[in-house]
């Protein structure tokens, strides 16, 4: 009780001395930190159990060990989400965008640790996903939470959200630039000047704590030790095609083994088929176990024996034929991985996985025209540019690839490279997907809008709340001179015709009776059955707005009957909704 008491105080002061700009400046800066420390929390978990489990592993030899890890880290996983949290987990940022769109953007308190626990078990096993999308949920849920704390409104509670996504970024790759590119680009889809400034502020302060706790161990960084030469720019536009076939598969191998995997309905079965499979791939692929990021490291250096660690083909001796083989089996398998791991109950996100198979496609590009052409190419360059390209398709993120890779690299030596394969990737795959890994499947079921302020705000009117049950209705078998008795106390022109099942039979209006309903003889012989037709169309109320106007469009009229299951639930009417469209934009423009 005290505790509330003190926040109502300070509530009223803050009101009589902070405005609401500087005050969302100053929560922007707090969240940003709080994002940084649960990105550097979750960091050195993660280290701390990978450490734990592979210490005793040999270089040289192959482990048995593999197998087992990524089955026990989903199930240990799956009973902590049931059990404890009692919620499902799936992809963190895809249900950001869901909460931004559906849910006024209020997350649960929970998410500002849950999704910390849960991918450190997925991740720490060796499950093939990657710790951003969990850091995102947990420093969006972050910036929520301290919004509706503070009674800020839908909008400003918006803008804390993505603080706090921008300051997860920023902290995990001490990347500020990328961070704030990322919550722009992904995370809010319309965005002013004046909400651009929190984010640039949240993102700074996630990025000095994680300087400040992990100095420049973040979890991926690298330097770019080859300079760009121009005389390459063939084999970058090459290489950007490629990177967008290649996001292409990305997209398509994680839906399609999301969609198998997914369809088990039993719990244990789909967590022991999906945790075995990815067992299998980790043995045979040891560059797949968790995020990756070390593998990469490795194939940026040029150490080719460094991929093959703990492999069967360790003793190859990184035949550079061999090494081409190793790393495209890699790619191939790396988004199955990374959907087995999810779609099976891990905690996790594919944005680790798009930067990996990147790197691994651009290496086996960059190898391919040095074996075929003899050309004296960068590795180490065409790596971290496909790492852009592939990222830049996944995600539908151009501009967040770009920025991301050369705030990781300490410079901007590769930018016309990066912007070039960036470009050349998206358009590529915007040709087969026209929406990301993260949004296609909220389009599809018209949870998400974007880019079109008409169906976005037509998308948060609730269906529900509109819905007319004044109508008054009459039972097929009653006479026309029952309907003029209902007529005299209406106050609408519309009678639905009702069953005594609750089923609708049709609707009779004033339009159908008007030559008739005075007329005794009419009155006395005629039954509704006969003066009734079909409406044009039905909706539901579990139907989209986009949907229900589809159809007055279709049908031109201004009243539908509302059906559920078979019943008849009331109408709804174009005028009620245009009203409520109006209500809407009116409180957007207030907040």
């Amino acid at each position: 009780m005290k505790v509330n008491e003190l926040l109502v105080k300070f509530l009223v002061w803050r009101i009589k001395h902070i405005d609401n700009r500087n005050f969302v400046l100053l929560l922007s800066g707090v969240i940003g930190a709080l994002a940084g420390l649960a990105a550097v929390l979750l960091k050195q978990s993660v280290h701390l159990i990978h450490q734990a489990l592979t210490l005793s592993f040999k270089t040289e030899y192959a482990n048995y060990l593999y197998l087992s890890y990524p089955l026990i880290g989903i199930l240990l996983t799956v009973l902590f989400a049931h059990f404890v949290l009692k919620e499902k987990l799936g992809h963190g940022v895809t249900d950001i965008l869901y909460t931004i769109s559906k849910k006024s953007s209020i997350i649960q308190r929970g998410k500002m640790y849950s999704r910390m626990i849960t991918s450190a078990l997925t991740v720490g096993f060796g499950g093939s996903v990657g710790l951003e999308a969990p850091i995102v949920v947990t420093g969006s849920a972050i910036g929520s939470n301290i919004g509706r704390l503070m009674h800020l409104n839908y909008k400003k509670r918006t803008i804390l959200l993505g603080c706090g996504a921008a300051g997860a970024i920023s902290a995990i790759f001490n990347a500020p630039i990328g961070g704030v590119i990322f919550c722009v680009e992904v995370i809010l889809a319309e965005i002013s000047i004046a909400s651009f400034i929190p984010l640039l502020i949240a993102s700074v302060f996630g990025s000095i704590v994680s300087l400040l706790l992990l100095g420049d161990d973040v979890l991926f960084s690298v330097k770019v030790t080859d300079l760009f030469k121009a005389s390459d720019t063939p084999y970058y536009l090459m290489l950007g095609i490629v990177c967008g076939l290649a996001s292409l598969y990305f997209t398509r191998a994680t839906y399609w083994v999301e969609g198998k995997i997914g369809g088990i309905k039993k719990t244990y079965k789909r967590i022991l088929i999906g945790g075995l499979l990815l067992g299998l791939i980790i043995f045979v692929l040891p560059p797949i176990y968790g995020e990756g990021y070390e593998s990469i490291k490795a194939l940026l250096s040029n150490n080719g024996s460094g991929f093959l660690n703990r492999s069967l083909f360790f003793s190859s001796g990184g035949s550079p034929y061999i090494l081409l083989f190793f790393a495209l089996a890699v790619f191939i398998a790396k988004p199955i991985a990374s959907a087995l791991t999810i779609s099976s109950g891990g905690s996790g996100g594919v944005f680790a996985p798009s930067l990996f198979s990147g790197g691994v496609i651009g290496f086996c590009f960059a190898i391919g025209i040095q074996m075929l052409l003899g050309e004296p190419i960068s590795v180490s360059n065409f790596t971290l540019v496909g790492m852009c390209g592939v990222m830049s398709g996944v995600l539908h993120a151009p501009l967040t690839a770009i920025f991301l890779i050369a705030e990781i690299t300490g410079g901007y030596e590769l930018f016309v490279p990066l912007m070039l394969v960036s470009a050349i990737s998206y358009v590529t795959i915007s040709y087969f997907e026209k929406h990301s890994i993260y949004t296609k499947h909220l389009v599809e079921r018209g949870d998400l809008i974007q880019h079109d302020k008409d169906r976005q705000v037509l998308s948060l009117i609730d269906m529900n709340k509109i819905i007319e049950t004044d109508l008054l209705t009459i039972e097929p078998t009653r006479s026309l001179g029952d309907l003029v008795e209902l007529i005299k106390v209406s106050k609408r022109n519309v009678f639905p015709v009702v069953n005594d099942k609750g089923e609708l039979m049709g609707i009779v209006t004033l339009d159908d009776i008007r030559e008739v309903m005075f007329d005794e003889a009419s009155q006395n012989n005629l039954t509704i059955k006969e003066l009734m037709h079909s409406p044009p169309a039905v909706v539901s109320s579990y139907d989209s707005m986009a949907t229900v106007m589809k159809k007055f469009e279709e049908t031109h009229a201004w009243n539908l009957p509302v059906i559920d299951n078979g019943k008849y639930t009331g109408f709804i009417s174009k005028s009620r909704i245009f009203n409520a469209y109006r209500n809407r934009l009116i409180r957007q423009h207030a907040e």
